[in-house]
């Protein structure tokens, strides 16, 4: 789904992994999301291209390394919760360039994905 927010586009979509948190069964959009966001586009078609999403714990180098390979600059990985199973890791990354450029690239990126 995508949606302008005064000017930003917006994407998101969900991983379909089975994240407990507490014990608890979570289908939270907190847990699961693939956020993008295409805002500021200049005269050339360049755009401030946002992104982040949750990865299982053995994907974290796998999608490094194909993110690195086509050049959105990963600006940060780290843990959103506590006691969840599996372990949920989170990616960001980002990239001035055309929005589709981005969007292709890192399509392409998460092939490496399980889910």
């Amino acid at each position: 789904m995508a949606k302008s927010i005064d000017g930003t586009i917006f994407s998101r979509k969900f991983r379909n992994i089975r994240f407990t948190i507490l014990d608890r069964r979570t289908q939270s959009p907190l847990v699961n999301p693939q956020f993008f966001t295409f805002e500021n586009v200049d005269s050339r078609g360049n755009a401030l291209n946002l992104g982040e999403t949750v990865l299982l714990q053995e994907e974290v180098n796998p999608l490094l390394i194909e993110l690195r390979k086509r050049d959105p600059l990963v600006t940060s990985i780290h843990n959103h919760w506590l006691f969840e199973e599996p372990r949920a890791m989170y990616m960001h990354f980002e990239s001035i360039e055309p929005p589709l450029d981005f969007a292709k690239k890192v399509r392409d990126a998460f092939s490496v994905l399980k889910v």
